[in-house]
């Protein structure tokens, strides 16, 4: 028996080395800007840890091309693809609802709008921080299978027929619950950071982000969700950004 690897496919190696994504790596190697070896690379290739991946410039100056944007969604936006009447957020993003203290000195143009997609979800009820992106190693960091991004949220709740001051009577071991102890789906939830953030107020921090996570959390233990905000995705913050407004990633930020 070999104790060497298994060779894998060239656009799965691209992504675990943080190159691309498999999709990026798929049209890269199409356009023959791709090399293996010193040897132009063929769809289908496979490859080991030794092998040297070479990318031509066209491929990085493309991909320098890509904006990734931040969005304060509103309330009856979907995050992803229309359903049930109600329109992608997608649609928010035009010269108009540019946000005037941008720091950034991009400008809109309609190109950025090709390939862009949500990373990650934000339910129709809930508003707050949704990233747009075209860029697939910035999707790949958010919502990859090993992604782990923390994702904030400030969660406004009711507890049963309580709902000024529901911090008083909501018992400290369904707290405790909320933090870790829950499942969803038949699978156990990750540890998660919740406090109260004021009296009606919950602060959730999560690592995971199944449908309707929070809502479905918050009915085990008996509260109601009456609104939900995100406000923060890795190192990246919602901010002053108005609702209903969007920006780009700076060229300095970071998730």
């Amino acid at each position: 028996m070999s104790d060497s690897p298994e060779p894998t496919r060239l656009n799965k190696r691209m992504a675990e080395l943080g190159m691309c994504s498999r999709r990026e790596a798929d049209a890269w190697i199409a356009h023959g800007w791709v090399k293996v070896n010193g040897r132009v690379a063929e769809m289908g290739l496979k490859v080991g840890p030794a092998d040297r991946i070479e990318v031509d410039r066209k491929a990085q100056d493309h991909q320098q091309q890509q904006v990734t944007i931040l969005l304060h969604k509103p309330m009856g936006y979907v995050s992803g693809q229309a359903e049930d009447g109600h329109e992608p957020a997608v649609v928010l993003i035009n010269p108009r609802t540019h946000w005037r203290e941008d720091p950034s000195r991009l400008r809109f143009s309609p190109p950025q709008l090709r390939g862009l997609a949500p990373a990650g979800r934000l339910d129709i009820d809930s508003v707050g921080l949704l990233v747009l992106t075209q860029d697939g190693r910035v999707a790949r960091q958010l919502i990859g299978e090993d992604s782990g991004m923390e994702k904030e949220y400030l969660v406004r709740v009711s507890y049963g027929e309580v709902a000024q001051n529901p911090q008083a009577t909501f018992p400290r071991e369904q707290l405790q619950r909320l933090r870790h102890g829950l499942s969803l789906d038949g699978q156990p939830l990750k540890p998660a950071l919740v406090d109260w953030q004021n009296p009606e107020q919950l602060r959730f921090v999560l690592t995971e982000g199944k449908k309707r996570q929070i809502r479905r959390m918050c009915e085990q233990v008996g509260l109601k969700v009456v609104g939900l905000k995100r406000i923060r995705i890795g190192r990246v913050v919602l901010g002053h950004l108005p609702v209903g407004l969007w920006r780009y990633l700076g060229p300095h930020e970071r998730f």
